[in-house]
């Protein structure tokens, strides 16, 4: 027999972690799908305090145990330093839950293997926020990428500049960030582009990873401030991603990637060094044709889709799960693990 979801039910959702990205994710999910939020777990007391003005029927614990054990709750969002995640994940996926997790879900492939079996065992929806895929301006580009707009894609050019870096201190130790701006910033273009291609098969990888201008040794145990990575895939499609924190680029952030078909071009791209605004362009010879234009309110979009999926008796996603092991393994490789 097959189950209808019930249009009128709210998720009861947990918070563990309600920093700043925890709490615009909270809103997002509040305000555009039908969840509440009933528990919320933060050591810190003042982003505790300021998560409950915008949940005030929600519930405050010391700690996740308490979290995981309530049996109301129907999945648990994790915005937590990286070292927690995996951890935290099969926690929540053990007890039963759903659970939708920041960037990296581990730090190493390993862990991200760990996590997913804890989803396959539990049947339980499992969601990483790469949340660039939910732009309205990479939405097209994927489109036309499908839609073969540019023909059969040779090279694509990743890049990720952050001028200021992260204002944690534990994303700069390696044991509890398991990398620097590669698993900070990279990870969204390396997604970005594996799951434009289909996730293919990578056969090459080169890796130069710096640190306060200092080429890094192979496995020398610092985080690295600048990455110039290259790949090239089963199919010879050659993907080169640069990426930094602190980097002096004259503006607040550097982010795009350009895909280059034997048709044409298409381009994901940040506006005037923001963090937030996107324009999709697509490029025939020396024309550039502006596809989407910001504003977008993206932030919170991969949560809301998470929630709705779990309304709608997804579980286990296979396809998601092989996506995330795949990434997780490149980011392995380019740091030599």
């Amino acid at each position: 027999m097959i189950s209808i979801p019930d249009k009128k039910k709210k998720l009861n959702l947990g918070f563990l972690g309600v920093g700043w990205i925890g709490r615009n994710r909270m809103q997002a999910l509040l305000n555009h799908s039908p969840s509440k939020a009933t528990v919320i777990c933060e050591p810190d007391s003042q982003n505790a305090e300021e998560a409950i003005q915008n949940a005030p029927d929600a519930c405050c614990v010391e700690n996740a145990e308490e979290m995981y054990n309530d049996s109301s709750l129907d999945g648990i969002v994790i915005a937590t330093p990286s070292a927690l995640h995996a951890e935290q994940s099969i926690a929540a996926l053990n007890a039963g839950k759903a659970v939708f997790c920041q960037k990296p879900l581990g730090r190493t492939a390993d862990e991200v293997k760990k996590v997913v079996a804890a989803s396959k065992a539990a049947d339980k929806l499992l969601t990483v926020d790469l949340s660039y895929r939910y732009t309205e301006a990479f939405q097209e580009v994927y489109k036309r990428l499908i839609n073969n707009d540019i023909g059969e894609v040779y090279a694509i050019d990743l890049c990720f500049h952050n001028a200021y870096g992260p204002d944690k201190e534990w994303f700069y130790d390696l044991p509890r960030s398991g990398g620097g701006c590669v698993m900070d910033l990279g990870i969204h273009l390396i997604d970005l582009a594996l799951w434009s291609l289909g996730f293919p098969e990578i056969k090459e990888v080169r890796s130069d990873l710096y640190a306060q201008g200092k080429k890094l040794q192979l496995f020398e145990d610092k985080i690295e401030d600048y990455a110039s990575i290259s790949f090239l895939t089963e199919t010879n499609i050659n993907i080169n991603l640069k990426c930094s924190w602190h980097l002096p680029a004259g503006k607040d952030a550097e982010i795009h990637a350009s895909f280059y078909g034997t048709k044409g071009g298409l381009a994901f791209k940040n506006v005037e060094g923001s963090f937030y605004d996107f324009t999709a362009e697509k490029y025939n010879g020396t024309q550039t044709e502006v596809l989407v234009t910001p504003p977008d309110s993206w932030g919170g979009r991969a949560g809301v889709v998470w929630a709705e999926d779990i309304l709608n008796g997804k579980g286990y996603d296979a396809t998601t799960a092989e996506e995330l092991i795949k990434t997780a393994t490149l980011i392995d490789r380019i740091y030599a693990r």
